[in-house]
């Protein structure tokens, strides 16, 4: 024990810290039980009740502890949810018999990209081992699922703040590939440095086209700023580390800026606080979902041009009960008169209203391709109440 006061606290926390970190681990292992108990039972993975009175009982038993029950209330949503989707890995894995432990995952830009950390992500739920494959256009991304040099990729597809990524839906026009995931991941754009900077110094910021829309209204406060595009946030931070420059600052991720050796100087820059991408996951084969899991399933269709066309369609979605969670059109490549509709509707592509809504659209609609069906991973937390 040292004689520092101070430090022997900090010891004593850290020491803490290791005990909780083992028993989220045990935690987590328990869950998976919990998962190969449902195997055979066929439970559905949540039980939004059982959650409710379990965030309920912590909270009163917390207060016992005197702790804050907005605190306990935060911190078990995650570990629910983290439960939640690890449950949920299992049972897919077993469905569509994935034996591979390994995978190659293709993404946009270097080491450090928001893309690159949803990959880095997606690949810790589902394998033990993955190849990063960085690329540096959309297209590429695609390219090399297409031809066998990746597994999977994983592309940007809305952002809350700037909206939907239109190349991204026009590439899914025009590919055989399969949607097989989805993460929806909270962005918090820093502005990152090298070394002892500060926000007067800085004369030139270097970041993707998306960020500097995102965060607009921070960056129209130093009009004098010089803003260069860079082909991602990771390209952005590796300049702005190669530079060494205490004028030239990078917009990007805190997490991705460490990766390069850079501070984070200022953080939380978006127009909106609420901020997060979601990323869709392509591979080659189509994957099953289990029914015990929430689903989603994403349509791209063209209707006739005659009045009334769409609302014809989505009324036949109404007619099973299903629920459409977002709706998005883009013009047809050679026909610009024309438009293809994306939709996405929680609902299993093998469950019987599903089928009767395929049904329902291939007699109505001009052209209709199941772009994916797949696990939904926004877990949306319960409340106690």
């Amino acid at each position: 024990m040292s004689d520092n006061p101070l430090l022997a606290l900090r010891e004593r926390i850290s020491a803490l810290d290791l005990k909780l970190l083992s028993l989220l681990a045990e935690r987590r292992e328990l869950a998976l039980d919990v998962a190969r108990s449902k195997l055979t039972t066929h439970r559905p993975i949540r039980d939004k009740e059982r959650e409710r009175i379990l965030l309920e009982h912590l909270v009163t038993e917390g207060k016992k502890l005197n702790l804050d029950g907005f605190y306990v209330t935060r911190l078990f949503q995650l570990i629910i949810e983290d439960s939640v989707l690890t449950q949920q890995a299992l049972l897919q894995s077993n469905l569509n018999q994935t034996l591979e432990r390994s995978a190659r995952i293709a993404f946009l830009g270097p080491k450090g990209s928001y893309s690159h950390l949803a990959a880095r992500q997606y690949g810790a739920r589902y394998f033990d081992q993955v190849v990063e494959c960085g690329c540096q256009k959309f297209p590429d991304i695609i390219q090399m699922v297409e031809t066998g040099q990746a597994d999977y990729g994983v592309l940007p597809i809305e952002n809350s703040s700037s909206g939907s990524i239109n190349d991204v839906y026009d590439l899914l026009q025009h590919t055989n590939l399969s949607l097989v995931g989805e993460l929806t991941n909270p962005i918090d754009h820093c502005m990152l440095v090298t070394g002892e900077s500060s926000i007067d110094q800085i004369e030139v910021v270097y970041s993707h086209p998306q960020p500097f829309q995102q965060c607009s209204q921070f960056i129209s406060r130093y009009p004098h700023w010089k803003i260069e595009y860079c082909e991602s946030t990771a390209a952005a931070m590796e300049k702005v580390a190669a530079l060494n420059s205490p004028h030239a600052a990078a917009l990007g991720s805190g997490p991705g800026g460490a990766l390069y050796g850079l501070q984070v100087l200022e953080h939380n820059l978006a127009n909106q606080q609420q901020n997060e991408t979601r990323f869709i996951v392509l591979a080659r084969k189509a994957i099953e979902v289990s029914e015990q899991v929430p689903a989603k399933t994403t349509l791209i269709m063209a209707t006739g041009q005659q009045s009334g066309a769409l609302v014809e369609a989505l009324l036949v979605l109404r007619e099973q009960g299903i629920v459409m969670t977002r709706l998005e059109s883009r013009p047809i490549y050679g026909n610009p008169r024309e438009e293809m509709f994306y939709i996405d509707v929680q609902a299993n592509l093998r469950s019987a209203p599903m089928q009767k809504a395929l049904a329902g659209l291939q007699a109505i609609t001009r052209s209709l391709k199941v772009l994916g069906c797949y696990p939904s991973e926004n877990v949306v937390p319960v409340d106690p109440e």
